[in-house]
């Protein structure tokens, strides 16, 4: 009995102890990232700069601009400045689950779509 009440307290402990993902995310409000993804089989990388009020992607070869409305220190929502197609009139919804001191992960989705989407982001120097 007690070996056993001992494991429990050492379980309690750790799990006590365990820290909480870090969520810095003014530390990625503004600045340089890259974002790579798999699209039909093949890897590929968007290059995005962000201010407070805008991001310009950089996919394929192309540049897009996107107006940004901050929801919160986490939360931002992106609306294309030049849709191409219906799709691309669509706010994306971004959320920062997690930072670390040079990347963050976050969880993103087209307004009005429940399918939602996990991506991590690097800032680049």
């Amino acid at each position: 009995m007690g070996k056993y009440l001992l494991i429990v307290c050492l379980f309690a402990l750790i799990w006590a102890c365990k820290q909480p993902p870090q969520r810095n995310c003014s530390d990625f409000r503004t600045g340089k990232f890259s974002f790579t993804a798999i699209i039909d089989g093949e890897e590929k990388q968007t290059v995005f700069y962000r201010t407070e009020n805008m991001e310009v992607d950089e996919f394929d070869g192309k540049k897009d601009s996107s107006s940004i409305r901050w929801i919160n220190d986490c939360e931002y929502v992106l609306k294309n400045l030049n849709p191409k197609n219906m799709s691309e009139e669509k706010s994306i919804h971004i959320k920062i689950l997690t930072t670390t001191d040079s990347s963050y992960t976050f969880e993103y989705n087209a307004i009005g779509d429940t399918r939602k989407f996990k991506g991590t982001a690097f800032k680049i120097h």
